[in-house]
């Protein structure tokens, strides 16, 4: 028998974007499946980011549409907010709370039950349960990356929206963030996945987008 097709979480149609006179990116279409990560690669300058900024509404497309289980991707409605986990370059952290207090309120915002036990897993999987009580800005770079990528593990989510999430890891890291990936498609949710690590990508993705000059999807 067929393999059974996944419903689709995210859903992206002409998506569009020009700075001055240069087209970053021109009609970009992708979708990506429960339980399916999907890697955007392509060189520097090819648009990467700012096809995930334009999908999650940080950035606003001149043309095209995205769509989350059927529904406008608009980050500012509440049910989009509920679904979608999204870790930028430009993640911005509560400079007066701990990083158990960040992580403890991000949580809580989002519903999530079982808070505290699900913040202390998280701590402990992303290795800063050692530096917990510290504020995000006595943190090493790496460690403020592993508390972003804690942000989003320690909230509901169908579908992650990552940039580059292994910027700044180590190697140890990285290896790290590729099992917790592989686990959450497990778990049935999506990937987006921006990433410069060829290996990551192998690991983690079911398909890839590429941008640039030899645009494709394989």
């Amino acid at each position: 028998m067929p393999k059974k097709t996944a419903p689709a979480l995210l859903t992206v149609r002409g998506i569009s974007r020009t700075f001055g006179d240069r087209t970053i990116l021109d009609g970009v279409d992708l979708d990506v499946a429960e339980g399916e990560a999907v890697g955007v690669v392509g060189p520097n300058g090819s648009g990467k980011s700012t096809l995930l900024r334009c999908i999650v509404g940080a950035d606003e497309a001149d043309a095209g549409e995205a769509e989350l289980t059927g529904r406008a991707l608009d980050e500012r409605e509440p049910s989009i907010r509920r679904d979608l986990a999204v870790v930028m370059d430009d993640l911005d952290f509560f400079p007066d709370l701990s990083v158990v207090e960040h992580l403890d309120l991000v949580a809580r915002a989002h519903a999530q039950p079982d808070a505290e036990e699900i913040v202390n897993v998280v701590l402990d999987e992303v290795g800063l349960m050692e530096v917990s009580g510290q504020l995000p800005s006595t943190l090493s770079s790496g460690q403020r990356r592993r508390l972003a990528l804690a942000s989003a593990f320690v909230r509901p989510r169908l579908l992650l929206v990552l940039d580059e999430p292994e910027a700044r890891l180590d190697v140890g890291g990285v290896h790290w963030l590729g099992e917790k990936l592989v686990a959450e498609k497990a778990a049935g949710r999506g990937i987006l996945l921006v990433s410069h690590d060829p290996d990551l990508v192998e690991r983690v993705c079911d398909r890839v987008v590429r941008l640039g000059p030899t645009a494709d999807d394989t």
